[in-house]
């Protein structure tokens, strides 16, 4: 695993702190880390599934819309966050890493360095509940 920068480092350890569902990716959009309150929602612990290359995710999580069409990568509000160094918002389904169908609401965010260094994005997200 190469150096991750500083301000990836302190993230990675905020986000360990958090109630709040966290996801790190790099600025190819491989998977860096996720935390407790997430592994919940994917199904499994972040110490079992380690990385997970950018081309991986969707073969892995399968996300989709409401009727279950497939969401394209690029069209995944991380992708968004990453590529395009947009915020995105964005709610869909996933199948965990348990097999478990859910429905996700997240919002991700790039994550810029001082001078414009992109060091990949970050995801806030939580599983919606049926009222």
């Amino acid at each position: 695993m190469p150096q991750q920068e500083v301000e990836v480092i302190l993230l990675r350890q905020l986000a360990s702190q958090l109630a709040l569902p966290v996801i790190i990716v790099d600025p190819r959009g491989d998977l860096l880390y996720f935390n407790e309150p997430a592994e919940a929602i994917l199904g499994r612990r972040f110490d079992e599934t380690g990385e997970i290359r950018r081309g991986e995710w969707s073969s892995h999580f399968h996300p989709s819309d409401r009727e279950g069409n497939p969401i394209k990568p690029e069209d995944q509000f991380l992708a968004i966050a990453t590529d395009r160094a947009q915020a995105a918002h964005q709610r869909f389904w996933i199948r965990g890493l348990d097999g478990v169908r859910r429905e996700i609401e997240g919002t991700a965010f790039p994550l810029l360095g001082q001078n414009g260094r992109q060091l990949g994005s970050f995801a806030i997200f939580w599983e919606q509940h049926e009222s």
